[in-house]
């Protein structure tokens, strides 16, 4: 595609206007999208014009942006994300009914956990994840499992740092987390008391696909104090009969 006089693509224009999209902030002015997207404001209101004509973006009553559903129609058509999701809700349900805690399903996406599901009580408690949101792989008990599982050198990169402390007890030592990283290959499971948030206990397994791949986490959150026993027995449980659904027979 053309570049601008600054060099950007279309193509580059168009990712960071919908990248300023998060789980939060789901509706903008064009001006914010501008801001955000460190666009000339000609361009934005040109690209979210046409993006709106042919409904990847939308317009409420006062004139603000929002993701449009044929953006959300486009990126479920045929996507692997769908289909694992799919495959594991049956069983994320019967976690959630019986731990009665959050229950989560992240994937391995640019270098973060990405979560694609969450299932939560009236009583559950507090959770700082949310669907389509992003967690660093170091600091949360899904991350922590998706990392442990990934290439070498996506390992090597996250270990050379910098790594963020997000609450006292997230591991920023590098050979702290290597050694982590270790264990949850040895154990397959991890339990991140406070990892990133302070008053909440993550404890997550691995899925793996047909080809016995790891491709994603299953987690609960926890209580801080709450006992771990029960929630990682029903976490594995339901991870293996997700790997079941997918064709995986170890």
């Amino acid at each position: 595609m053309a570049n601008s006089p600054s060099g950007d693509s279309v193509t580059d224009r168009l990712v960071r206007i919908l990248e300023t999209f998060t789980p939060t902030r789901t509706v903008q002015t064009a001006a914010d999208i501008g801001r955000r997207a460190r666009l000339p404001r000609s361009s934005v209101h040109r690209i979210v014009n046409e993006l709106v004509e042919v409904g990847l973006l939308e317009r409420d009553e006062e004139r603000r942006v929002r993701v449009g559903m044929r953006l959300w129609e486009l990126a479920t058509r045929s996507s692997q994300a769908l289909r694992l999701r799919q495959a594991a809700l049956p069983y994320m349900e019967r976690v959630q009914q019986r731990v009665r805690e959050h229950t989560q399903l992240a994937i391995l996406e640019q270098g973060e956990a990405l979560f694609l599901e969450r299932l939560s009580a009236p009583d559950s408690g507090p959770n700082v994840t949310r669907v389509a949101g992003r967690l660093p792989l170091h600091a949360s008990s899904s991350g922590l499992v998706l990392l442990a599982f990934a290439p070498r050198d996506l390992q090597e990169r996250v270990l050379a740092g910098p790594l963020s402390r997000i609450t006292p007890e997230t591991i920023v030592d590098p050979s702290a987390l290597r050694r982590t990283l270790a264990e949850i290959r040895a154990r397959g499971r991890v339990v991140a008391p406070g990892y990133v948030d302070a008053v909440s206990t993550g404890v997550a397994v691995p899925v793996r696909d047909e080809t016995g791949t790891v491709i994603a986490a299953l987690s609960v959150v926890l209580p801080r104090d709450a006992e771990t026993h029960f929630a990682l027995v029903e976490v594995h449980r339901a991870a293996r009969d997700i790997e079941r659904a997918l064709g995986y027979r170890p």
